[in-house]
């Protein structure tokens, strides 16, 4: 997302990639309603492509990189001991941004029970021109296609659903829109996955172990706003370590990702009721001003 390329670009880091404009949302009936970004353009980049732009401005700033699956974290008023691969790693403060499934947290007890649907994601890459400078969100009556131009001649098509047991092609007949548009086409990387995607925790800090990203809790993919989130509240976090003020980082995450979390949950509970699915990109025609508000605050 915007905030997010502004971000990186303030830290000194490029994205390969494709810039998009906005938002469009597009429902079965081929009704589509469009919502501009207000500042700037967010970026499509493929996440290996990401990684690889966050790791050479890491190595170049200095930061050492060792590689090992973390076993055991144990602290004290002063320090953190992390065991990895039979190693002690110690600091005064550990950054647990372990992803959805944090080992981390889990080990810590801050995992919190989801009682709610479960969705999931599913995502593969096309060798296609991108048709939109936008990124298309196609709705179905089960699951939302996210169309994501991430290079001159790729993109990237998600699925979002709460249902499961079917495969990703599919999902994709379900979306003859953009079935059409791949005909032909050559897919460019597997079909990956990932889910389930809500996940909570009791607390985002425990002592000086501080989660961050997706380990501190996730509602869902809907709104697109995940890596614009772990990177705001990782300088909440930095922020926090630097002034050896751990106590003030939970307040600091929450403000930060407060409309966020807000907006995502929204929707969600809106579009798990059929008639009002049905209805959004219609209401969103009929009322554009309200969803260019909505985009302008994921931006």
């Amino acid at each position: 997302m915007p905030s997010a390329v502004l971000r990186l670009a303030a830290l000194g880091i490029g994205l390969p990639g494709r810039p998009f404009r906005g938002i469009t949302y597009i429902d079965a009936a081929g009704r589509s309603v469009t919502a501009d970004f207000p500042r700037g353009p967010g970026q499509g980049v493929r996440r290996v492509a990401l990684h690889d732009a966050l790791r050479t401005a890491a190595h170049a700033a200095g930061v050492v990189r060792v590689v090992g699956a973390v076993t055991a974290v144990r602290q004290t008023r002063t320090q953190v001991r992390v065991e990895a691969d039979g190693t002690t790693y110690v600091a005064a403060y550990l950054a647990a941004a372990d992803g959805l499934h944090s080992g981390i947290r889990r080990q810590l007890g801050l995992d919190r029970p989801v009682r709610r649907a479960r969705r999931y994601g599913l995502r593969r890459h096309f060798l296609v021109e991108p048709w939109s400078d936008h990124v298309e969100v196609h709705w179905s009556d089960h699951a939302e296609m996210y169309v994501t131009p991430v290079g001159h001649d790729v993109v990237g098509i998600a699925v979002l659903t709460g249902r499961r047991g079917r495969t990703y092609a599919e999902w994709l007949r379900d979306f003859p829109i953009v079935a059409d548009r791949l005909r032909g086409t050559t897919a460019v990387s597997p079909v990956l996955g990932a889910g389930p995607l809500r996940q909570r925790a009791r607390a985002v800090r425990a002592g000086r172990v501080l989660l961050v990203g997706d380990a501190a809790g996730y509602v869902d993919a809907l709104t697109g706003e995940g890596l614009a989130v772990g990177i705001h509240g990782a300088q909440a976090l930095v922020d926090a370590v630097a002034a050896d003020r751990p106590e003030t980082y939970p307040r600091a995450w929450r403000d930060l990702t407060r409309t966020s979390r807000l907006l995502t949950e929204t929707l969600l509970r809106t579009t798990s009721v059929p008639v009002l699915r049905q209805a959004l990109v219609p209401s969103a025609r009929a009322l554009p001003w309200v969803f260019r508000a909505a985009v302008a605050q994921l931006a």
